[in-house]
């Protein structure tokens, strides 16, 4: 049983009256190949996934075409979730210096996952940045005291 077959291949053109033998055996082979591959995907899927949207899907393609625009989206909302943890971790005043800036080079160890280009220097010298600001913030607030 060639379930693959759907996503190896183009569909076939539609049976018509003037189809030969070879050109309808192809056809139910790849329509065959498309349901069972549909079937065994859409009752795999989580079922966080599961939605009217999947359930209209007719082809093995189009189905996994739609699962992956869902994860693309996803993927633009981490990204964007992590570009706010960087800009906005500030560093509390307790603990190490080193744990903080850890900390840091570990939210740019996930953004570099997403494939978002940062340097291990870009990244420290934000990291330097934010720690100065904070740092003269703090001196400022201790000279007015």
């Amino acid at each position: 049983m060639d379930i693959d077959l759907t996503l190896r291949g183009e569909q076939p053109a539609p049976l018509t009256m003037e189809s030969t033998l070879n050109v309808k055996r192809d056809f139910e082979r790849w329509d065959h190949s498309d349901c069972m591959s549909l079937m065994i995907k859409k009752h795999n899927i989580l079922e966080a996934f599961r939605g009217t949207k999947f359930e209209k899907i007719t082809e093995a393609k189009c189905f996994l075409d739609e699962i992956e625009k869902h994860f693309a989206k996803n993927n633009k909302f981490e990204m964007t979730s992590f570009l706010n943890s960087l800009m906005s971790t500030k560093y509390k005043g307790q603990g190490s210096i080193g744990e903080y800036i850890m900390e840091m080079f570990h939210v740019g160890s996930r953004l570099k996952a997403l494939k978002i280009e940062l340097s291990d220097e870009l990244l420290f010298l934000m990291v330097l940045i934010l720690l100065l600001e904070q740092f003269n913030q703090f001196k400022i607030g201790y000279i007015f005291q």
